[in-house]
Parts: structure tokens; C-alpha cells; sequence
């Protein structure tokens, strides 16, 4: 196991984790859609650089552009916005647990659609998954002292980042999975932008200097740097382990939120996480196709 793998992915993992303070930090002052636009343009741009300096061709064929489009939509347009909603609901830490849930719902999905075996683990793990989600969930339907709609919004970001998982999946890619990434990134910016010129008016230069750095953070490191390190990870270890390593994303978005922004961490954000996390480790140590490279791009 080479030493520089492990230091790459605890990179990922501590760059993707507290990514979600990041977000928080932006969106309490830049509307949604502007500040995905601006991150979502600038990302693409820079990954389809990044794979033209690899010396491949990153134009696709005509005949891939609907895949394309697809993922585009739910890896980029319904990720990126709902997530975005979500987190100014509720707390970073809530949103980092909700969003991880995601492999199990490619799991599942991918057994609906591919028809991939459904074993008790999986069962398992979804069951556990869904137990995470109700200790969260429950005091907020119960009393509103915290925002369903922002943790509906969460979730419905992770099932559409499992979407556009599947559609990952069923795809054999001619370009490398960079250029993949860059074109999905500026297809599925396009709606964004349109609602962002149409809705909001441009206040970023307003915004303070926390959210303007918060907003550099997010895009140099968890968006660019980590786009390298996981494939670089992908490339040193054997799939399941690289996998195992997206495990630390969600603990290291609870403490980051509180260390950061002050967030509470009680018994119910530790349930909740212990539940997630076992269900993840369920889901990745079963050899299945959820744990392939595409599954963990482009977070948060």
C-alpha cells in the first residue's frame, strides 16, 4: 500500500469533508444559483484543461452527448442545486450525513435497473441508512425546530447524485472520465445560469471576505485538487479500499461543522452518523459496482 495513496486519499477525505463548512460559509451570503454558476462554470473549464494536458482527445463522439446531457442533470444540475438549498436549511454537519447516503441508494437503484443482486447485506445497510436518516429526521417532522424541507432537498440531491451514478455505470466512456466530468460540469451548468441571470441579482461582489475565500476553497481543493487525488487513489489501490476512504467524508463534515461554525453535536447527529457509516461500510465492503471511481466525483 504506497505511502503517497493513503496521504492522497486522507486528503480527500479531509478536503471533501470540510467542504461542507465551505458551502455553508458562501451560501449565507451568495444566492444559490449564482454561486453554483460561478463554481460549476470555473470547475468545468478547469477539468476539461486538466484532461487535454493528459494528451487525449476530450471531444465526445456524437453519438454519447445524451448520456452526457443525462449525467449532466442529475450529477451536476440536481446535485449541485439541491444540495445548495439544503444546506442553507439546515446544519453542515446534518447535510454532510444526508448527502453520504448516497451508495446506498446507487446500490439499490443499480439492483432496480441493472439487475444487480439484492443480498441481506445490502438490506441491511439500507435499513440502517434509513434509520440514520429518521433520528434526524423525526424531531425536525415532529416539531419544525429544523427544516424538513432542507433535509428532503438533501436527500433528493444524494438519490440524484445516485442517478447520475447509474448513468455512470451503463456507459462505456471513448474520452477519459476527466473530460467526463468538465463536459458534464458545463452541460449541466447551462439551466443554472439561466435561472441565476433570470432570478437573482449579481451580488458577489458584495459578499465578505470568509465567503469569498470559503467560495476559492471549495473550488481549488474539494472540487479541483480532489478530482486528481481520487483518481490518483483510484489508481494505487484496489477499488474497495480507495471506497472505504469516502467513509471519513461525512464524520469529517460532523466535526469540521462544529468546530468551524459552532454546530451542536448531540446524541442524535452521533446516531445518526454511527448509522450511516455502518451502512456504508455494508455497502463497500460487497463487491459491487457502487464503489467504481464515478461514484464518488464531483462532492460536494
Amino acid at each position: 500500500m504506497p505511502r503517497l495513496g493513503w496521504l492522497l486519499l486522507g486528503a480527500v477525505s479531509l478536503f471533501w469533508g470540510t467542504n461542507w463548512v465551505a458551502l455553508k460559509l458562501s451560501l449565507n451570503e451568495i444566492p444559490v444559483w449564482q454561486y453554483r454558476a460561478v463554481t460549476t462554470t470555473f470547475s468545468g473549464l478547469a477539468l476539461l484543461l486538466f484532461a487535454l494536458l493528459g494528451g487525449r482527445s476530450v471531444r465526445p463522439p456524437r453519438d454519447i452527448w445524451g448520456a452526457l446531457a443525462l449525467g449532466a442533470l442529475f450529477n451536476v444540475t440536481g446535485w449541485q442545486v439541491l444540495i445548495a438549498f439544503g444546506v442553507q436549511l439546515i446544519a453542515a454537519n446534518q447535510a454532510a450525513v444526508l448527502a453520504y447516503t448516497m451508495p446506498i441508494w446507487s446500490t439499490m437503484l443499480s439492483a432496480v435497473f441493472l439487475r444487480e443482486r439484492v443480498t441481506l447485506r445490502l438490506l441491511a445497510a439500507l435499513a440502517l441508512a434509513m434509520a440514520g436518516v429518521g433520528v434526524l429526521l423525526a424531531p425536525a417532522l415532529h416539531a419544525l425546530g429544523e427544516s424538513p424541507l432542507g433535509m428532503f432537498l438533501t436527500l433528493g440531491g444524494a438519490v440524484s447524485w445516485a442517478l447520475g451514478t447509474l448513468v455512470q455505470k451503463r456507459v462505456v466512456w471513448p474520452i477519459p472520465i476527466l473530460a467526463v466530468a468538465g463536459w458534464q460540469f458545463l452541460i449541466g451548468v447551462v439551466p443554472i445560469i439561466v435561472v441565476a441571470i433570470a432570478s437573482e441579482r449579481f451580488v458577489m461582489q458584495d459578499a465578505s471576505a470568509t465567503a469569498l475565500w470559503a467560495l476559492v476553497y471549495s473550488v481549488a481543493l474539494p472540487l479541483l485538487f480532489c478530482q486528481y487525488a481520487w483518481f490518483k487513489v483510484v489508481s494505487l489501490f484496489p477499488a474497495s479500499v480507495a471506497s472505504l476512504g469516502t467513509v471519513l467524508v461525512p464524520v469529517v463534515g460532523v466535526l469540521s461543522g462544529a468546530l468551524v461554525l459552532g454546530e451542536p453535536i448531540g446524541w442524535r447527529e452521533i446516531a445518526a452518523l454511527l448509522f450511516v457509516l455502518a451502512a456504508l461500510i455494508l455497502v463497500l465492503l460487497t463487491p459491487a459496482p457502487a464503489s467504481t471511481p464515478e461514484a464518488a466525483l464531483r462532492r460536494p
